[in-house]
């Protein structure tokens, strides 16, 4: 017969490795929560030597324990250091940690040549629609302008620096952004061609997780690795954007990442984000 003691033993064991399995389901539980997409290692595509960001950010991920609705998920907001944040960064806050993950979103982009328009699936970028969402809430795009074209090579016109504003252009011009960065969503690794025309994606620092608020309307397929966040597809608006890289670009950047200045300059005076639609 088995003795008290076994019996004992056996019970300690079963009690344990209830316990280690309910530790290690809490454990996957928070992982499913909490993640985001993870980001590789990206091909510079802001200038080299303007970059937004300083090599090391912190780690200040903001999270919420008690976990995203139903059609939520959970978006971790990295933020920069004050100490490490130059002038050209723009503080408006952070967006709330819990974002939609369902309907589409139009985006209006009101320039001084006409308006461009485009499409954001909200199942596909989340955390990204939910950033640029709350920036446009806080007019952060508001009369900025586009501060990069390129023509040879890829096919895109960069914006989103908010300290790219007034007359004329500064060295400083393409190293704005927000406080804060978030990772990449939606890499087209499957897509051939990754960034084909009428794509609208988002710029980085060259690091991982450092996408921000720079993105760029490609109006050529562009031959880019897949490791920029694709946002949405234009709906309209591409002719003036054609308009745009028609009349060149100063090569201000062709020593460095390509491209220059735009010679037809084009402000952004509001850039909004409609309400989730379906």
């Amino acid at each position: 017969m088995t003795s008290t003691r076994e019996r004992q033993r056996a019970a300690a064991r079963a009690r344990l490795e209830k316990e280690m399995a309910e530790r290690a389901a809490r454990a996957r539980k928070r992982r499913q929560t909490q993640a985001i997409v993870g980001a590789a290692s990206v091909l510079v595509l802001v200038v080299a030597g303007t970059v937004w960001l300083v090599t090391a950010l912190g780690d200040d991920d903001k999270t919420d324990t008690a976990g995203p609705a139903a059609g939520n998920v959970q978006c971790a907001w990295t933020e920069v250091p004050k100490d490490q944040r130059s002038p050209q960064i723009k503080d408006v806050g952070l967006p709330p940690v819990q974002q939609s993950a369902t309907g589409t979103q139009t985006m209006t982009i009101d320039t001084d040549l006409g308006p461009i328009t485009a499409t954001i699936d909200r199942t596909a970028v989340p955390c990204t629609a939910g950033s640029f969402t709350h920036l446009a809430e806080k007019n952060f795009f508001d009369n900025s302008k586009c501060h990069r074209l390129v023509t040879e090579g890829i096919k895109v016109l960069q914006c989103g620096d908010p300290s790219a504003t007034g007359k004329g252009w500064r060295q400083t011009d393409g190293t704005g952004g927000p406080s804060y960065r978030l990772a990449e969503e939606n890499l087209p690794t499957d897509k051939r061609p990754p960034y084909p025309e009428g794509v609208i994606a988002m710029a980085n620092s060259g690091q991982p997780g450092s996408t921000g608020s720079q993105f760029f309307i490609v109006y050529g397929d562009s031959p880019l690795e897949p490791k920029y966040t694709v946002l949405g597809t234009i709906t309209g608006g591409m002719d003036l954007v054609k308009q745009i890289a028609a009349a060149g670009d100063d090569k201000a950047f062709a020593k460095q990442a390509g491209g220059g200045h735009p010679k037809k300059e084009v402000t952004i005076k509001k850039l909004t984000m409609s309400a989730p639609q379906g």
